[in-house]
């Protein structure tokens, strides 16, 4: 395989997957983790690695002999060059975006923890050869398409933790500190998605996920602050099915390398994220689904023009990636994002793309405006 990010959370996570059975990892990248890069080295030997700057080469563990890719363009170059059928985009943010497309022109199986992929460019993307990590993704295509007497669906239904600020009181949300919005009460993720987590961010870039997936704008999302219940269908006869799994990336991942890397039933067999959670378990926990209030959350607002306009993905994206990072660096307030975000959205809502070159200029024409908004 080839994992891309193998130092955040998915690639960590993919590793750890890799060493109890075995698995071959031909192609590492990170970005500037050179530290944990040379640790990964040692430990799955590696033919090929990619890392962000040509300037980090000097740092590499003198013990690697393989080929050394650099930057953005070498990304590409080692996925061309590779022998694996399937890439593991764990990219944060729209870097990720090119590899995607990139390796399914490849004729390469794309296991996708990168959003941005979809959200940004998801008409242009052929979904058949796309395996979603996303957690929420993977529990709709589970209920879908691992059971085969499903009648085709009325509705489809996602789920969020809330985030970090769930529970700040209203009049002191906008002002909280980037300390607390990271810190997300059930999952372990990178800075970025932790903060999309606590402005609802992250499951606007879910809904739309959804959208390009299952070809249906019939999606919405509660708040089920356990993280334990990811996913619902609902069937035109009026029942509704649910997906129940703990807050474990491991499972989308193993499910993921079983279908990319053809391992069949024994591999999934022996695999089991821990601790189960048990029908007692369930009787015992109080799951309660809540609708997405728009006064703690004003981003999820922006759902219904998103799901009529998917394209307005790529505005919503580039302006929240300048946000959120001007936030983390304490730039701007953290009530700043969604003004940033909003006041982006209503600039360019003529879309002005038709090919993926025409998307990459007007993705840079929207960055550079967003970040004019900064004081």
């Amino acid at each position: 395989m080839i994992l891309l990010g193998s130092s955040g959370s998915i690639g960590i996570n993919t590793l750890e997957i890799a060493r109890k059975f075995h698995l071959e990892v031909e192609t590492l990248g990170v970005g500037y983790n050179i530290a944990l890069l040379n640790q990964q080295i040692l430990e799955f030997n590696p033919k090929n690695i990619i890392i962000a700057s040509e300037a980090d080469t000097a740092k590499i563990t003198s013990s690697f002999k393989g080929k050394i890719y650099c930057g953005e363009g070498g990304i590409l170059e080692a996925i061309k060059d590779s022998k694996s059928n399937l890439v593991i985009n764990a990219l944060v943010g729209f870097l990720g975006l090119s590899p995607t497309l990139y390796a399914i022109k490849s004729n390469k199986i794309v296991a996708l923890a990168n959003k941005e992929s979809l959200v940004v460019g998801g008409e242009f993307i052929d979904t058949s050869k796309i395996i979603p990590i996303d957690s929420e993704h993977f529990a709709l295509n589970y209920l879908m398409n691992f059971n085969p007497t499903m009648r085709p669906f009325k509705n489809l239904y996602i789920t969020a933790s809330g985030g970090a600020l769930r529970d700040t009181p209203l009049h002191l949300l906008k002002k909280q500190d980037v300390q607390l919005a990271l810190q997300h009460p059930n999952w372990q993720m990178g800075k970025k998605i932790t903060i999309d987590s606590s402005t609802m961010a992250n499951k606007l870039f879910e809904v739309l996920e959804a959208f390009w997936l299952f070809k249906s704008k019939n999606i919405d999302a509660f708040i089920e602050k356990n993280s334990h219940i990811h996913a619902l269908v609902e069937f035109w006869d009026g029942s509704i099915v649910a997906h129940f799994a703990n807050c474990n990336m491991q499972l989308p991942i193993a499910y993921a390398l079983c279908f990319g890397l053809k391992l069949g039933e024994e591999f999934l067999n022996n695999f089991s994220t821990k601790p189960l959670i048990t029908p007692l378990k369930i009787h015992s926990t109080p799951y309660c689904l809540q609708p997405i209030d728009t006064n703690r959350y004003p981003l999820w607002g922006f759902k219904d023009l998103l799901l009529e306009n998917p394209k307005l993905g790529v505005i919503f994206n580039a302006a929240n990636e300048i946000a959120v990072e001007a936030f983390l660096n304490n730039k701007i307030t953290f009530g700043g994002i969604e003004a940033m975000v909003k006041t982006s959205l209503k600039n360019f809502l003529k879309v002005r793309y038709s090919t993926p070159q025409e998307l990459l200029e007007f993705d840079k024409e929207i960055r550079d405006f967003t970040e004019k908004l900064i004081n």
